[in-house]
């Protein structure tokens, strides 16, 4: 603080102390002129002329607009501001640009006010996590039944591929695609009496407690669908390499004729893993749960196809009344009488044993393991 000379006023005249920060505002400097003097012609002393008397008027053409000035006091006249400049600061008090280039090093924008930020509550988490998990419940029961469903319209579909390939094989040799061996069986059940004398190709299914053999036994043992899908598909050696006997040389299919393409899956059945469906690399053609198909032919040509499973009486025959044993379940027919002499009126009969991948010798053909088959003949 420092005081300055007196001029004409009663008052000393002073000036004021300013304490300079870093800040957005910046002060202005007032440069006053005295009476008469041009705009631009810089003041020599300041409000040291004589006061004027008290009425006496200001020339016409003082300041902007003529008029006196707002406040007379003695002989001497505040002058009205000939100019307000801005205070030149050294270039380390200018306040900084509000520039995102200048402060994009800086963590907080000082301009910029803060704002709330919102968040989750601990309870709001837990009723959406306890709403998901209401939902995925409710929906997981659906999933599954519509992937159930899925999987069983690809395996009639899959069977009818197999029915429609046998029949144009049959129609294009006048046989049915089977070895040698499987003929030779299927006449030697035939000289039994009550023996079947068509022929299935099955598989070690599982069954309620343990497992049972379906199909027709050769040396004790049924026999799969890969020499009836080799021919088929005019392969002369199965996925794991070795050849297939009953299409050496294309024996059983000379004109190379691709009659069913059916999807490879390489799975190993003697490697441990869930089976999948496809053809393996033994040759068997595997239903979408990962168990053979069920293939059953005509081989006596008498346009009746005996299943080694579907014809046994406990298997087709319905419940009493009727005291009659035709029709049988799923349409098959007993045409004697006999027992389990159930027959399909056609050449060929192709099933799978559904979801649970399973079979039951002891129950209908409508109850237990049985009831998910999917059979071509419905």
């Amino acid at each position: 603080m420092r005081t300055a000379p007196k001029s004409g006023f009663s008052r000393a005249e002073r000036s004021v102390a300013v304490d300079w920060r870093d800040h957005s505002w910046c002060p202005v400097i007032v440069v006053q002129s005295r009476w008469g003097e041009a705009p631009d012609e810089p003041s020599s002393r300041h409000f040291d002329a004589p006061r004027p008397a008290r009425g006496d008027q200001p020339s016409p053409g003082c300041g902007a607009t003529g008029a006196r000035p707002a406040e007379i006091a003695g002989h001497a006249v505040i002058r009205f501001p000939r100019a307000t400049k801005p205070l030149l600061l050294p270039s380390l008090f200018r306040p900084l640009r509000r520039h995102p280039v200048y402060l994009k090093t800086m963590k907080n924008d000082p301009y910029r006010s803060s704002r709330f930020r919102a968040g989750f509550t601990i309870v709001e988490l837990l009723t959406v996590i306890s709403i998901i998990a209401i939902l995925a419940a409710m929906l997981l029961p659906v999933l599954a039944a519509a992937k159930k469903h899925a999987q069983k319209v690809q395996a009639q579909t899959e069977i009818q591929g197999i029915v429609t390939a046998i029949e144009a094989y049959d129609s294009a040799y006048g046989r049915f695609p089977v070895s040698t061996n499987a003929q030779i069986q299927a006449q030697a059940n035939a000289q039994v009496p009550g023996g079947n004398p068509d022929f299935t190709y099955g598989a070690i299914f599982q069954k309620p407690g343990g497992t049972t053999p379906v199909g027709t036994l050769i040396g004790g043992v049924p026999v799969t669908n890969a020499e009836v899908i080799a021919i088929l598909m005019d392969v002369t050696n199965y996925g794991n390499g070795q050849p297939v006997l009953a299409n050496l040389n294309y024996q059983k299919n000379p004109q190379q004729t691709i009659f069913l393409n059916a999807k490879v899956s390489g799975y190993d059945p003697s490697q441990p893993g869930q089976a999948v469906g496809g053809v393996d690399v033994t040759g068997a053609y595997r239903d979408p749960w990962g168990n053979p198909y069920v293939i059953t032919m005509d081989l006596n040509y008498d346009e009746q196809c005996q299943d080694a499973f579907y014809g046994l009486s406990v298997i087709s025959q319905p419940p009493p009344p009727p005291a009659n044993s035709n029709p049988g379940l799923n349409g098959l027919v007993n045409p004697d009488g006999t027992p389990d002499n159930y027959r399909y009126h056609g050449k060929v009969m192709v099933w799978s044993a559904g979801p649970d991948g399973k079979v039951d010798p002891g129950a209908s053909a409508t109850t237990s393991a049985n009831k998910d088959n999917v059979l071509s003949w419905q």
